[in-house]
């Protein structure tokens, strides 16, 4: 995610541009490159990620707010040999159309959208469906709405605070986005994480960045619709949690500033007892970014009890 509130340094302007160094397993993942297209959902295009064999159970990724499909390219491979797996932008972010108008339900039919064009039931099963920070309420609400449609769903540090700590109105980076940089060093030296954390690997931090910028007249500027908060509408979250009737599993950052105990004891007691939950040690809101290694294998984790 990235805005252009004040902010801490920047992460990525030691770099002067230039990529951070990568570790082997990083190389190896960003080099199996997905399948790209587009699909049109509602007359919006969004655009879709593939890896894997048609055939082999469905998985699919759900990125967050301001993001896009590729905060999943160094994740995904790791699932490609057993899965064939998805990600999507939604409608207002990454290279998908932006809306005049956004929802929950519109946001479903793009998820259910993307499991048919990718082919995700070809297998003879129903997909999983992994949502991240944002990604995770789309991924809650078909998990309470559409059950039937779902062999799982996994939220990955989607925060939902008790009634009374609840924002009323849009997240405060509504409005933001729409400066144009001279550079894409300019760019990528205003791209940081929302909400502000530290960030070791900043190796993906600069391929996400570059992949959040787009060429416009006059230089560069940042993918998403800056105003698609003033023009979405989603039902209540909370109320929401105990309807989930698939199989469900709730992952979190340990050091999440968004999963306080408050937070986590509210959304436990709502969501069904036999809701799975996975703390990631050592761990932010971001914890593909923070942790991917262990993300990955928490995942394999819940993946295999649902196999």
């Amino acid at each position: 995610m990235a805005d252009d509130q004040p902010s801490p340094a920047s992460l990525l302007a030691p770099y002067h541009g230039e990529a951070p160094t990568a570790p082997a397993w990083f190389k190896a993942a960003i080099a199996q490159a997905p399948e790209r297209s587009t699909i049109a959902v509602e007359g919006a295009n969004i655009e879709l990620l593939t890896w894997g064999e048609i055939g082999k159970p469905g998985l699919l990724f759900l990125h967050g707010n301001g993001a896009h499909a590729d905060w999943w390219s160094f994740i995904a491979p790791f699932f490609a040999q057993d899965w064939r797996v998805a990600a999507i932008s939604w409608s207002g972010m990454g290279e998908s159309d932006w809306r005049e108008a956004y929802s929950a339900e519109l946001f479903a039919t793009e998820i259910f959208a993307a499991v048919e064009a990718a082919g995700l039931e070809a297998s003879g099963v129903k997909p999983i469906v992994v949502g991240h920070s944002f990604g995770g309420f789309p991924t809650l609400y078909c998990a309470a709405r559409h059950p039937e449609r779902l062999r799982g769903a996994i939220m990955a540090d989607s925060s939902i605070q008790p009634p009374e700590k609840r924002w009323k109105g849009p997240p405060p980076r509504s409005g933001q986005g729409s400066r144009v940089y001279a550079t894409l060093e300019e760019g990528l030296n205003r791209f940081r994480l929302a909400p502000p954390q530290p960030c070791e690997n900043l190796y993906i931090a600069d391929f996400i960045a570059r992949r959040s910028l787009k060429a416009v007249e006059g230089g560069w500027t940042w993918k998403f619709d800056p105003d698609l908060w003033h023009n979405f509408r989603m039902p209540d979250l909370g109320q929401l949690l105990p309807q989930i009737a698939c199989p469900a599993a709730l992952m979190w950052g340990e050091r999440s500033n968004l999963m306080h105990a408050e937070t986590l004891d509210y959304m436990v007691a709502q969501m069904p007892k036999d809701v799975l939950l996975l703390p990631l040690p050592d761990a932010d809101h971001h914890v593909m970014i923070d942790q991917p290694l262990a993300f990955v294998a928490g995942l394999r984790g819940l993946l295999a009890n649902w196999s």
